[in-house]
């Protein structure tokens, strides 16, 4: 039992679950559970309670059942005392004052990644400002690779997504052509298939290695199916640079999705045998978002705040050179506008900053949300300026296949030259190799490259 009183009244929480719950900033999915808080004076008693809680609880008492949950044997087999002995004495809200100070550098940050679990920096989170959440994963930089290097200091990265609605190679070719035209996809080149048909998944992965091969272009393609489809077209020899994967903060939640750790464990080792890397190893690419685990019915009564903390427990493991949360996709009922879609999108960069990930963000939102692009051009400035490593380019920030709105190509120039940013180093030169890029890092003109014609006659 956690108990507080604020001016006469008391407020009383049965257990750190419900406590963590309660304080959570207001969201329509945590109100949709039945697990909010009832008032703003419940919610601000409940944040009292969770800073004055000493780190420690959070290693004594499990959200989700050990014996029942997978998510939370990894978490807490995992964790590693010697990092977290830096912080052991203090709360959570010495935490977050310590985290603001000066004495957290990237390199403390680093350090102590290990000895946080989920849950603690998602308490954090809970007790932030959204100033405060920029402000301290602004200092951490968390650097990976495959055929570039990501996450540099000063660098914002970008996937392109060039879905189509029937997977049409010509459609696909040309919208990946004018994302990296517009200086985009350093990140990744990555469609999202409108189905997972074996053959259809190969056909789009040649595609795209062709074009990268024909350009000698310094990054990395997926498609986005399922895992169990990338390991049978690893299996055929597919060109299959990275492994994509959705996952969720409970062993529940990642059954709804279709995998469990020992597969991701097979994928990621499957994926490493291939040595297509040049640069770097870190073959994994992980999506997750707020909601996932409650729309699957997997959520154990928690908050999803906290459960998306925890899918990044999950990525973790694996070392992945990209991860993102998809923050407003899943609609309204989880986050309803867009002040709750950009607090969302803030405590996830936190949060996974925290725990040592390479976080992006696809700051988006569905048609029916409460939002608009106004919304999304917030929060795509916010994140740019709390560091985040890398962004969607989806070509007029409308996805035709997903039917949701996203970040475009041209919105990626425009943060990069307001604040000063470039691309991975790799891909920066490419581009002013290719005469696409002048010297301050804007895009220049340039004619369709020769080379990529014959792509398109033939696609």
């Amino acid at each position: 039992m956690y108990a507080t009183s604020i001016r006469g009244t008391r407020y009383t929480f049965p257990d750190l679950k419900s406590l963590m719950a309660k304080a959570t900033p207001l969201r329509s999915g945590d109100c949709l559970a039945g697990i909010a808080a009832a008032s703003a004076a419940e919610r601000v008693a409940a944040q009292m309670r969770l800073a004055d809680l000493p780190l420690s609880t959070f290693l004594r008492e499990a959200l989700v059942p050990y014996e029942e949950d997978e998510v939370t044997r990894a978490i807490v087999d995992g964790h590693d005392a010697a990092a977290f002995a830096s912080v052991a004495s203090l709360t959570v809200g010495e935490l977050r004052d310590w985290l603001l100070s000066d004495a957290a550098t990237d390199e403390t940050l680093a350090a102590l990644a290990p000895g946080l679990t989920p849950e603690m920096v998602a308490a954090v989170a809970k007790i932030s400002r959204n100033q405060d959440l920029i402000a301290i994963a602004a200092k951490r930089r968390v650097v990976t690779r495959f055929r570039d290097t990501l996450g540099l200091p000063g660098r914002l990265s970008s996937r392109i997504q060039p879905n189509h609605p029937t997977d049409d190679p010509k459609g696909i070719l040309a919208s990946a052509i004018d994302g990296l035209l517009l200086g985009n996809g350093d990140a990744v080149i990555g469609i999202n298939p409108a189905s997972d048909d074996l053959r259809r998944c190969h056909e789009l992965l040649r595609l795209i290695d062709e074009l990268r091969e024909t350009l000698d272009i310094p990054t990395q393609s997926c498609v986005l199916s399922h895992v169990t489809t990338t390991l049978r077209l690893m299996e055929r020899g597919a060109p299959v640079d990275l492994v994509f994967q959705s996952i969720a903060g409970t062993q529940r939640a990642n059954r709804s999705f279709g995998v469990n750790l020992a597969l991701l464990r097979e994928a990621n080792e499957a994926a490493l045998a291939l040595r297509r890397g040049t640069i770097g190893d870190n073959v994994m690419y992980f999506e997750t978002g707020q909601g996932s685990a409650l729309s699957a019915g997997a959520h154990h009564g928690c908050d999803q705040q906290t459960l998306e903390a925890r899918a990044y427990g999950v990525a973790r493991l694996f070392k992945p050179l990209l991860v993102n949360t998809v923050v407003g996709f899943i609609g309204p009922e989880y986050l309803f506008d867009g002040k709750q879609i950009i607090r969302a999108g803030l405590e996830d960069h936190f949060c996974g900053k925290l725990l040592g990930l390479p976080m992006g963000c696809d700051a988006c939102y569905t048609n029916h949300a409460e939002a608009d692009q106004n919304d999304i051009d917030d929060l795509l400035t916010l994140l740019a300026v709390a560091g985040v490593n890398y962004v969607m380019g989806v070509p007029g920030a409308d996805d035709i296949m997903l039917n949701y709105q996203s970040t475009s190509y041209h919105d990626v120039l425009a943060v990069r030259r307001m604040l000063g940013l470039a691309p991975a180093p790799e891909f920066a030169q490419w581009l002013e190799s290719m005469g696409a890029m002048d010297e301050r890092g804007s895009p220049k003109p340039l004619a369709l490259p020769a080379a990529v014609l014959p792509l398109l006659a033939k696609a």
